[in-house]
């Protein structure tokens, strides 16, 4: 008896220690970590969230962007980060691709992470240069086959979605062009706007005001239905890539051993900036669509992570495209 009691006082002072541990935090400012360059579409939804978070949470939300391999750099770093509750990651479907594209991570991605939340999903588009020569899809898929020795193609680099939607293009396409890692969508946009590289694939959090100023040749969409930032512009599948579809989705995640109630407070605050008018406005008008709420809680992303490692493994595998 007196053991159990023991025991039940234990649970019930380390129950007392966490919510109390919780009402106090934050008492600073809260790192979130980007896994990509300053400027570029995670940074972007990174940037909006963390200012609607800030005055929920009251404390700053500081953006550190942290490059490196895909995204392995920064979660390597976050995984082994003190789990005291300042220090988060966001990252997208490289969270899922890096167990297929590298043979060694530091980390585990399903094992070694606290699990926030989803947050939003953004679409893909396909784009080259302004003077590229095809002006319809059409023309650039008989252009891109009939040239492709010559072409090259821009990622953000290993892991990175944009070379990920590269490699479905070119299955789709039965080509191979020349690959063109940058340290991120920004400066390879940047290249793309001055003619240096021929054809990237972008999320739509970046793309959209270069397409809508017409800097660059825009042929479609990767999502199967179009969207509504963009309600004109033909998706690539009903223009006959069937069943291409590429949409990049975000997570939020903390060290493992992140204390429940500390995750639960910045659940809702993600859940909060989710609703908050001016993050809808800025996700809207980047054809960003807020995650659905099955996918907000923990296990939801948990969930999903899971379901996307499974599907995309094998395809990234059956290509031979690996990092040491």
């Amino acid at each position: 008896m007196n053991l159990r009691r023991t025991l039940l006082v234990a649970g019930l002072a380390v129950t007392v220690s966490g919510a109390a541990f919780a009402q106090a935090w934050p008492t600073r400012p809260i790192t979130l970590v980007v896994p990509f360059a300053a400027g570029g579409p995670t940074d972007v939804v990174a940037r909006t969230l963390g200012a609607s978070m800030s005055k929920t949470l009251g404390q700053t939300v500081v953006i550190e962007n942290k490059l490196g391999a895909g995204g392995t750099v920064a979660a390597s770093y976050v995984s082994k980060a003190t789990p005291d509750g300042y220090t988060f990651f966001i990252h997208h479907n490289g969270m899922a691709t890096s167990t297929a594209l590298y043979r060694k991570l530091a980390y585990n991605p399903l094992t070694d992470f606290e699990f926030v939340s989803q947050a939003v999903d953004v679409p893909m588009t396909l784009l080259a240069r302004k003077n590229f020569p095809a002006n319809n899809f059409q023309e650039f898929a008989a252009y891109v086959k009939a040239n492709k020795d010559k072409i090259n193609l821009a990622n953000a680099g290993l892991g990175a979605v944009s070379q990920l939607c590269g490699m479905l293009l070119e299955n789709a396409l039965g080509v191979k062009m020349t690959a063109v890692p940058f340290q991120g969508t920004a400066p390879a946009m940047n290249a793309l706007l001055g003619g240096q590289v021929d054809i990237l694939c972008d999320q739509t959090t970046q793309t959209i005001p270069q397409i809508k100023a017409g800097s660059v040749k825009f042929y479609g969409v990767t999502t199967k239905n179009r969207i509504k930032a963009l309600p004109d512009a033909p998706t690539l599948h009903e223009q006959g890539l069937k069943d291409f579809e590429v949409v990049v989705w975000h997570g939020i995640y903390a060290p493992k051993g992140t204390p429940k109630p500390v995750i639960d407070r910045m659940n809702a605050a993600v859940r909060s900036a989710l609703k908050d008018p001016d993050v809808m406005k800025r996700m809207a008008d980047l054809g960003a669509e807020i995650a659905p709420d099955s996918k907000l809680s923990p296990e939801g992303l948990q969930t999903w992570l899971k379901s996307e490692i499974d599907k995309w493994g094998p395809i990234i595998r059956s290509t031979g495209t690996f990092a040491d």
